[in-house]
C-alpha cells in the first residue's frame, strides 16, 4: 500500500511542471485571442453599420441586385455564404448547405475560445492541488519556506487558469452572438431567395 501511495504522488508531483508549461501556453494564447477579437469586433462594427441599412431596403424582388452590388466592408465569413447564396440560392438543398457550412465554420471559430474556457479553470485546479501535498509534507517538518513557495505556486496557478479560463468565456459568449447575428442575417436573405424562386416557378 504504501508502494502504491508513493507512486501516485510522485505521478501527480510530476504532472506540476506540464501543467505550468501549459497554463503559460494558454495564457499567452489567450492575449493573442483577446488581441484578434478585437479587431474582428472593429472590423464588425463597420459590417454591421453598413448592412443594417441594406437589410431594411430587401424584399424578395430586389433582394439579388441589392446585394451584389452592395459595396460592403470585408467580413470573412458571412460574405462567403452569401455568395452561395447569390449563385446556388435557386435550390433549397444548396441554400440549406450553404447556411449549415457557415454554422459549421462559426464553431470551428469558437474552438479556441472554448478550449482555454474548460481547460484554464482545469489546469489552474491542478497546479493549486499538486503542490499542497508537498506544502503540507513540508508543514509537518517544519519547513515553512518550503511550506511557502510551494502555496505560492498554487495560487498563482489558480489565479492565471481562471483568467485564461475567463478570457475565453467571455470570448465565446461574444462570438456566439456575433455568428448568431450573422446566421439570422443571412437565414433572411435565403428566405427572400426561396420566395423568389418561387414565384418565378409560379409564373
Amino acid at each position: 500500500m504504501e508502494l502504491l501511495t508513493r507512486t501516485l504522488y510522485l505521478l501527480s508531483t510530476g504532472l506540476l511542471v506540464p501543467v505550468i508549461v501549459l497554463l503559460l501556453i494558454l495564457f499567452a494564447r489567450s492575449l493573442l485571442l483577446v488581441g484578434r477579437t478585437y479587431g474582428a469586433w472593429l472590423s464588425r462594427l463597420r459590417f454591421r453599420s453598413a448592412l443594417r441599412p441594406l437589410l431594411d431596403r430587401l424584399d424578395r424582388d430586389n433582394v439579388e441586385a441589392l446585394l451584389r452590388d452592395a459595396d460592403l466592408p470585408p467580413e470573412p465569413r458571412w460574405q462567403p455564404a452569401l455568395g452561395r447564396l447569390l449563385d446556388q440560392g435557386r435550390s433549397a438543398a444548396q441554400r440549406d448547405k450553404a447556411l449549415a457550412d457557415f454554422e459549421a465554420g462559426c464553431e470551428e471559430d469558437l474552438a479556441a475560445a472554448r478550449t482555454m474556457a474548460r481547460l484554464g479553470p482545469m489546469l489552474g485546479l491542478m497546479g493549486t492541488l499538486i503542490p499542497m501535498g508537498p506544502a503540507l509534507v513540508g508543514l509537518a517538518a517544519g519547513d515553512i519556506a518550503a511550506m511557502a513557495e510551494n502555496l505560492q505556486v498554487a495560487f498563482s496557478t489558480t489565479v492565471v487558469g481562471l483568467f485564461v479560463g475567463g478570457i475565453g468565456f467571455a470570448v465565446q459568449q461574444a462570438k456566439q452572438r456575433w455568428h448568431g447575428e450573422a446566421l439570422n442575417d443571412l437565414e433572411f436573405v435565403s428566405g427572400l431567395i426561396g420566395e423568389r424562386t418561387s414565384t418565378q416557378e409560379e409564373e
